[in-house]
């Protein structure tokens, strides 16, 4: 009798393992039928297959002990980012237990680390110098329209020659990213120049399209080389290089809010304060009592 307990309880367990497995494949099929990045998949299953390593089945009890779990082993915005696949699976599975709230973050009211116009010229000028052409156009696009690094490394010839790039974003939402003429008009000589009229343009000497976090590694080793600080040459500085000239010299908050794809103009209202750097200068120079 206790052998054949074991056997059923053994075969109770398979059936259980079977069936997570299923939903996990199908969750994941879900996902890419919604035009989710590569990345924020894989994020996303892995929290699921995390879950289910940790609790045998999700109930209110499970998902409040796998919160706690998180808050104890990493930092806030990955418990989010974990809470957040959770809550997406349980929706697709329409599962009773209910959403799992997410834990609060005090965002920062300024920006640090943001490259300073004066060190993007110089770093600008020192990459056509040296004639490294793909760090130089790579800066520049996100620099001059404000995309993801992930999104950069999307963009086809085709879209230089267009002058914008259609991005499908989270929730099938479409965001134009738009060219501006003189980026497109530069990037357009340059692939004449290697006769590329087709294809990714930001490709490693492998001809395979270049990673963000390839990129990242990357910049930092561009910054040693030019003696600038890897702080502020990071791909996300760009980006926001690009949002601090836009609103500084257009004042359109709404405009801008919709060129970053936010969605939200709070996230968008950031760029219209000033860094703690930028503070503390401005209290020397007006303070002299």
């Amino acid at each position: 009798m206790p052998r054949q307990r074991t056997a059923e309880s053994l075969s109770e367990q398979q059936k259980r393992t079977a069936l997570i497995e299923r939903s996990q494949n199908e969750f994941r099929h879900h996902l890419n039928a919604k035009n989710l990045a590569e990345n924020t998949i894989q994020v996303y299953t892995y929290a699921v297959r995390q879950f289910f390593s940790l609790y045998p089945d999700v109930s209110y009890t499970n998902l409040k002990s796998y919160k706690f779990f998180l808050m104890e082993h990493y930092k806030p915005q990955t418990v989010n980012q974990r809470i957040r696949a959770m809550n997406s699976y349980i929706d697709f599975c329409q599962l009773s237990p209910g959403r799992i709230p997410m834990v609060k973050i005090q965002q920062k009211t300024y920006l640090d680390n943001v490259i300073s116009e004066a060190d993007y010229e110089y770093l600008k000028s020192c990459l056509l110098r040296d004639e490294k052409y793909l760090y130089y156009f790579l800066i520049r696009f996100m620099a001059a329209t404000g995309a993801r690094v992930s999104e950069v490394v999307q963009f086809r010839a085709e879209d230089i020659f267009a002058g914008y790039k259609d991005i499908y974003s989270k929730g099938n939402k479409v965001r134009r990213i738009y060219i501006p003429k003189a980026l497109q008009n530069d990037a357009a000589r340059w692939l004449h120049a290697n006769r590329r009229f087709h294809g990714e343009i930001f490709l490693n000497r492998y001809g395979n399209p270049l990673t963000p976090g390839g990129i990242r590694s990357q910049l930092k080793s561009v910054a040693s080389c030019y003696g600038m600080s890897p702080e502020v040459v990071h791909p996300h500085s760009f980006r926001h290089r690009f949002a601090k000239s836009f609103i500084e010299k257009c004042g359109d908050i709404s405009l801008l809010s919709d060129l970053l794809g936010h969605k939200n103009l709070e996230t968008t209202r950031i760029y219209l304060r000033r860094s703690s750097r930028e503070q503390y200068e401005i209290v020397n120079r007006v303070v002299n009592w």
